[in-house]
């Protein structure tokens, strides 16, 4: 976390973006209806549900090109818990191939700098079963 006041309400406004409207217009129609509800046996993904989702990520990432056409990272100048918070999400969404890398150079290179750090390197190997990534997942220069 920044020290100053400023740079801490940035990274709690991404993270609260990411957690909050990322999680309800993205996360939750994606991941949601295409792996929980199939391991918790509830059904099949509602096609709704997936096209909101997948229009959505569009947005969401032409907002994080943005930011960081202006920035080096999400919530300024240095790596803080807004990146990781974003990549979290983004990390669950590349397992079922539904982040387009090719949108934004500067989103898939934020992307790539975060998924080679050791703290994030350990979620890379978790799987979900019956779901396998794809062959970029744990490609740390996809």
């Amino acid at each position: 976390m920044p020290r100053d006041a400023e740079g801490r309400y940035e990274v709690r406004r991404i993270c609260a973006w990411f957690d909050d409207k990322f999680q309800t217009e993205v996360t939750s129609k994606l991941v949601y209806e295409r792996i929980n509800k199939k391991v918790m046996g509830q059904g099949y993904p509602d096609s709704k549900n997936v096209k909101a989702g997948a229009a959505r990520i569009k947005y969401h990432l032409d907002y994080m090109a943005w930011l960081l056409d202006q920035r080096r990272w999400l919530a300024g100048d240095a790596m803080t818990l807004a990146d990781f918070c974003a990549a979290a999400h983004l990390s669950c969404l590349d397992y079922i191939s539904d982040v387009d890398w090719n949108r934004h150079a500067v989103v898939k290179d934020w992307y790539a700098k975060i998924k080679s750090r050791p703290s994030f390197r350990t979620l890379l190997v978790d799987q979900v079963p019956g779901f396998p990534p794809p062959a970029h997942y744990t490609d740390l220069d996809f």
